[in-house]
């Protein structure tokens, strides 16, 4: 059974919940009503694409070509997750917060 762990979100004003890790796949509650899986293969291809880059993480509700909000719009869902996506990568070790809205990831 998967544990359920509490985060902080990017902006560090909220706390949010998810199952799971990076490495298996993660089940993350949005909005009290939606979940939203993302599976090991696309976070392996997430870090894939940007691992060794310093990127915008794009956490509005339109991020910008090129950042991780980007390419989770593009490739996983429409659904705001990056503020999520983001903590989990560096809670986990495969990514570092660079300064307001950057991350650079190392690890895939």
């Amino acid at each position: 059974m998967n544990e359920t762990k509490t985060l902080q979100t990017w902006s560090g004003y909220a706390e949010f919940k998810y199952s799971g890790s990076v490495a298996g796949g993660t089940t993350i509650p949005i909005y009290g009503y939606q979940r939203v899986l993302i599976s090991a293969a696309q976070y392996g291809s997430l870090l894939d694409h940007f691992q060794g880059c310093i990127v915008d993480l794009g956490t509005s509700f339109n991020p910008p070509g090129g950042s991780i909000g980007g390419w989770l719009r593009s490739n996983v869902t429409k659904t705001k997750i990056a503020p999520q996506v983001g903590a989990i990568l560096i809670a986990e070790g495969y990514a570092e917060r660079v300064g307001k809205s950057g991350i650079n990831i190392f690890k895939s």
